[in-house]
């Protein structure tokens, strides 16, 4: 066999889907039905997985390092809160569509600049950014409503039938369907050859441009969709929670996506959305035993991820399921860190 061959064949092998995706899936839907009185912390954790997943396709796949990816989330809540509070756009697929598209502008606009540096220059330029659309929307508080954030928003019914409830569970279906949709997405452009080019430039990126790989257009790209993906969270927890403030461009969000990556791991796509499950429980666990020293206990969580091994830790959480399903079917049936990805 070629080695084009064999790559192709190699490829085609890692697309498939496996068992474990398809139960994560239905495990994810079943918890509407498991737990109905938790739909607005669900909801919070799907939004998160989402933004989460959108951090991953720059930093597990291409290599670039942000601390301001804030920035985008906040721009698509924005843009979707005064959409709906001016009635400009009120149907709120179209909105978050829309939301997204502007984020993405931004992604692109920024883009140039964050592809221009090393990883410790990337970190400030995307932690510059966010803080400069902080100040901004604090700055024409009669747009953004200030430190008051936006006042009155009135989402309506999605596609004019399904309005929000305030127990979150038309939220919590909507934002799972967009979830499922744009991974859906994302996991077929990873497995494209051009997100195989872009494990080539994160790799090395010298060796990637001499075999003719245009290396700056590719980051260019994978930097806009994650803006994309980035502002269509950002307008979900505006129509999800009829809210939009200054806290949305905070760097406490992006540092908490930086953590649901360490946690889930970066490279592999079910990273964040593990990840997010992970960070959001341990959260609520934490804050309820000790509300004062919650963040203590994530920074031990994060020691001991660490020093033990994601490799490990994932290997002992899912022997059991991967012992059952190996002696009913004969195959793994969860799929775990790749070995590359381990810290």
């Amino acid at each position: 066999m070629s080695a084009q061959a064999d790559v192709g064949h190699h490829a085609r092998r890692h697309a498939r889907w496996h068992w474990g995706e398809v139960v994560f899936w239905v495990l994810a839907l079943a918890c509407a039905f498991l737990f109905p009185s938790r739909y607005l912390i669900m909801t919070d954790i799907v939004r998160l997985a989402l933004f989460a997943l959108s951090l991953d396709l720059i930093l597990g796949y291409a290599g670039i390092v942000s601390l301001g990816h804030a920035a985008f989330f906040g721009v698509g809540a924005y843009c979707a809160g005064l959409l709906s509070l001016h009635g400009i756009i009120t149907e709120p697929v179209l909105a978050l569509i829309v939301a997204g598209l502007a984020a993405m502008v931004l992604g692109f606009a920024t883009s140039f600049l964050v592809i221009r540096g090393a990883d410790l220059t990337r970190l400030m330029v995307t932690l510059g950014i966010a803080l400069l659309l902080e100040a901004l929307a604090e700055r024409y508080s009669n747009i953004t409503g200030g430190t008051d954030g936006l006042q009155g928003i009135d989402m309506q019914p999605i596609f004019g039938h399904f309005a929000f409830d305030m127990f979150g569970r038309t939220g919590f279906f909507y934002s799972l369907a967009v979830v499922f949709v744009l991974f859906l997405l994302a996991r077929r452009i990873v497995h494209s050859p051009f997100g195989l080019s872009l494990r080539a430039i994160k790799n090395n990126p010298l060796r990637a441009a001499a075999i003719g790989i245009p290396v700056n257009r590719r980051l260019v790209a994978v930097y806009t969709l994650a803006a994309f993906y980035a502002g269509v969270a950002g307008a979900l927890f505006t129509q999800t929670t009829a809210l939009a403030s200054l806290d949305v461009f905070s760097f406490e969000r992006s540092a908490d996506l930086m953590l649901v990556l360490v946690i889930g791991g970066a490279g592999y796509l079910y990273g964040g959305l593990i990840g997010a499950v992970v960070f959001r429980m341990l959260l609520e666990l934490f804050s309820t035993i000790t509300p004062q020293y919650w963040q203590f206990w994530i920074g031990l969580v994060l020691v001991v991820i660490v020093l033990v091994g994601r490799q490990r830790l994932h290997r002992g959480v899912l022997w059991l399921p991967n012992l059952i399903a190996r002696s009913i079917g004969g195959r793994k049936a969860v799929v775990a860190v790749p070995e590359s990805e381990g810290p």
